[in-house]
């Protein structure tokens, strides 16, 4: 039997992907040096370690956009990852760019999001501000936490007990700009952004629907004409869409009128659903209990584990919002029982 060496499939990429695809022998390399795997490219190294950080198991209980749901159907943050990354090796192989890559930035996009989904995030954001303010007497910034940034950090510091998993400096790109104002370098990267667009737009219809808050006719005709009434058809309209505008302009694209129909759903999204609907009933308590366990552990530093003070000795706030941050749902909640109630009540 013939044994498959990591310069044979550095060859093999040579050989099958496009111009603008990365490929592994063409890495910029890692923070630290270290001796290549012998069958393993360095970007199928970066997503062997990812998939098996403890980061990533969490995600599994860690909210979508629906709290606390009743039922088993609806996603996750893991299982939102894993339609990202479906989706972004989809485009990535009709692309001829670089599978592995693009794996890799998608199964790590999302390590540093918060419990309770984009709310726990805004509530970390103000906890963070609003200690600031009271210690050094200063006005800073809303967005001090951002899951893309806290994303980064979990696999340069915080995993592996605060030696990161030195991932490849392309997947680490692809992390920090899955989101934000900066496109990523690489193809691979902006795949994966414009993947979770379309994954979160389509998959959050489908919860909606689940729970009752919304029914495909209430939907925009003038969205739903373009890219369709089911799942199935709006995600094989869009990734079809990115593939033929991106090989026939050498970029990651869309079409006009696809791009348009994609940002329309989601604004209706935010005004029915994200921001306003009933799905956000339970948005508050989880905000408060965020709030709750950072004010707690800024004031009891001594009881942060230590995995989380290794770094950033003079900024306590970043050490409990890297805490508080890394918890799931279920032990956010168990921590905020054991701490804030009277075990004489828990009865």
């Amino acid at each position: 039997m013939h044994e498959i060496r990591r310069s044979e499939l550095e060859a093999r990429e040579r050989r099958r992907l496009s111009s603008g695809a990365c490929c592994s022998a063409d890495s910029l390399g890692r923070a630290r040096e270290e001796v290549p795997d012998p069958y393993r490219t360095a970007f199928q190294c970066d997503r062997d370690r990812i998939l098996h950080c403890k980061s990533f198991r969490r995600l599994a209980h860690k909210t979508q956009v629906f709290l606390a749901p009743e039922g088993d159907h609806y996603r996750t943050r893991l299982m939102h990852t894993l339609e990202v990354s479906q989706i972004a090796r989809s485009i990535a192989r009709s692309l001829a760019l670089n599978e592995d890559l693009t794996e890799a930035i998608a199964l790590g996009h999302d390590l540093g999001h918060t419990p309770f989904g984009h709310c726990g995030e805004k509530a970390l954001s103000e906890s963070m501000a609003a200690w600031r303010a009271r210690e050094f007497g200063i006005d800073p910034p809303s967005d001090l936490f951002r899951h893309n940034l806290q994303s980064v950090r979990i696999v340069e510091l915080l995993e592996r007990e605060g030696a990161g998993l030195n991932l490849s400096r392309e997947v680490v790109d692809g992390i920090r700009c899955h989101t934000g104002d900066r496109d990523a370098d690489t193809a691979e990267g902006r795949v994966v952004a414009l993947s979770d667009r379309i994954a979160y737009v389509v998959h959050d219809i489908d919860d909606a629907e689940r729970a009752q808050l919304l029914s495909e006719d209430m939907l925009p005709p003038a969205f739903t004409e373009v890219l369709g009434t089911t799942s199935s058809e709006r995600i094989e309209t869009m990734v079809h869409d990115v593939i033929a505008q991106s090989a026939g302009m050498g970029e990651i694209a869309m079409s006009v009128r696809v791009h348009e129909a994609m940002l329309g759903t989601r604004r209706f999204l935010f005004e029915n659903l994200y921001t306003h609907g009933d799905a956000k009933y339970e948005e508050p308590k989880a905000r408060a209990l965020i709030s709750e366990l950072f004010d707690y552990f800024i004031d009891h530093q001594d009881e942060v584990p230590r995995e989380y003070t290794t770094h950033d000795a003079d900024h306590p706030d970043i050490q409990v919002a890297d805490f508080v941050s890394g918890m799931t749902d279920r032990y956010a909640v168990r921590l905020f029982d054991e701490l804030r109630i009277p075990r004489s009540w828990k009865r």
